[in-house]
Order: C-alpha cells, then structure tokens, then sequence
C-alpha cells in the first residue's frame, strides 16, 4: 500500500465528513482513504481493552492457585459433601467411598442432561433460524451479488456461505487462513458483508467465472453463446448443483 501523488508529486486527498484524509492505493489499484484520527483512537482503544483483559486474567489467575491440582472442582466439592454425609455411620472403605462418588456423579449428570434436552433442541433451533436470517438474509440482500456477479445469491452462498459465522450478533467472515477478515476501507475493524465476501471472491481461483461480463445471463440457465453453446435450465437443480453445471458450461466454451 502507497500514498497517491499527484503529477505534480503532492499526496492525493480526499474530504470525508468535512475533514481531508490522504488517498492510499493497494496492490490491487483499489483506493482507500486514511483516516489517521479514526486509526489512532482505534489502537489507543484496543490498547485500553487489552490492558484491562490482561488485568482480569491475572485477578482470577491469583484466586485460582488456591484450587492447584484439583481438576475438576465441581466433582470435588460433591465427594466433600458425600463423605461428610457418612458421619456417624459405619466405616466405609476407601473404595466403597469412591463407588458411591462415581454412582452420585453419574446420577447427576444423566440427570442434569435429561433436563435440559428440550432446551438445548430449542437452543441449536434459534440459532439455526438465526443463521439462516442472517446469514442467508446477507447474501440475499447483497448489492455486490447484483452488482458484481453474474451467478444468484443462492449459488454464491454455496460457495461462499460455510466462511461467515455470527459473531456477538454480527455477520463475521474468516478467510481461508482461518483468521476473520478486517476492512480495508476502517482500519482496525472487521469487514462488512459485502466487504469480506469481495475478499473472498477476490481470492477465488475461478473468479472469472462469476463476475459480471464473464458470459452468464440470468439467475438459473447457461445462455446460448457465439458458438452454439446450448441453453441450459438449471433451476431444479440444487444450488451446489448448478454452480458444478455452470463451471461446467464455462470449461467448454470455446
């Protein structure tokens, strides 16, 4: 990334909001322009965050070396509670203690699971439906779908769906190193929807494809081309269906 000079080698600006952000130009030609304010305050922030969650982290490190070598604490305190109710009755082996332990805890946790197994069916259903809204609802409503792509949203998704997440209620895409994608455009910050899914197909090897311009026509069929290529209705195939039919098609043009 470099600043853009003007023919004249001044540094290129543009006005945001009333205030003049100098022009920077990526490898890949796009422009971004800096707001170095806005970028300072982000860091000074982030810098807040961390010291606070260092400070937590070693709060609760100090309280937890009092419970060194026990592995489980919740186990623990429930064998306390079971050899305290043998008082006063008669002695028990250390096995016997042990058995009645193990057959207590068992108890208790198919228990505990039998509970909550309509919550938890209820759980993994909102935010299945929650996925689909929002995830689903993104690549619906995108305008860099319609405006970039030359294949529907429901294909795109296909592709493309499995690399966003919500995250913290927001739409959250990682890219192919796992790591979540930040904005070019705000420094510091993650990327919008249509921001990050541009990343993703910017990096797709078969891009060519499905950008706009690339030979495609329509949201469910593979147009006639100047060669004879033949039309093709793919609308009752599944999504992933018809995206493997359309590379397909696009192979075999000539």
């Amino acid at each position: 990334m470099k600043l853009k000079l003007d023919a004249n080698g001044n540094v290129v600006t543009k006005e945001v909001n009333g205030v003049k952000m100098p022009v920077y130009v990526h490898d890949d030609g796009k422009e971004i322009e800096f707001d170095a304010a806005g970028a300072m305050q982000k860091i000074r922030d982030v810098n807040a965050e961390a010291r606070d969650h260092r400070l937590k982290f070693e709060e609760a490190d100090g309280k937890l070396k009092a419970f060194e070598g026990i592995e489980d604490p919740a186990a623990a305190k429930r064998a306390l509670e079971t050899v305290k109710s043998f008082n006063g009755k008669q002695a028990l082996t250390a096995e016997e203690i042990e058995q009645k332990v193990k057959e207590r805890v068992t108890q208790a946790v198919s228990s505990t699971e039998e509970k909550f197994k309509p919550t938890v069916a209820e759980r993994d259903k909102a935010i299945a439906e929650l996925r689909a809204e929002k995830i689903g609802g993104s690549f619906s409503r995108s305008k860099y779908i319609s405006d970039k792509l030359g294949i529907p949203s429901d294909l795109v998704q296909s592709k493309f769906g499995n690399a966003f997440d919500i995250v913290n209620g927001r739409v959250v895409a990682k890219g192919a190193d796992g790591k979540e994608i930040y904005s070019r455009a705000r420094p510091g910050e993650l990327a919008d929807f249509d921001e990050a899914l541009e990343t993703l197909v910017n990096g797709y090897e078969h891009k060519d494809k499905i950008l706009k311009g690339s030979g495609q026509s329509g949201s469910g069929s593979i147009q006639n081309n100047a060669n004879g290529g033949v039309n093709q209705d793919l609308s009752g195939l599944s999504p992933v269906a018809r995206l493997t039919q359309h590379r397909a098609a696009q192979t075999a043009t000539p």
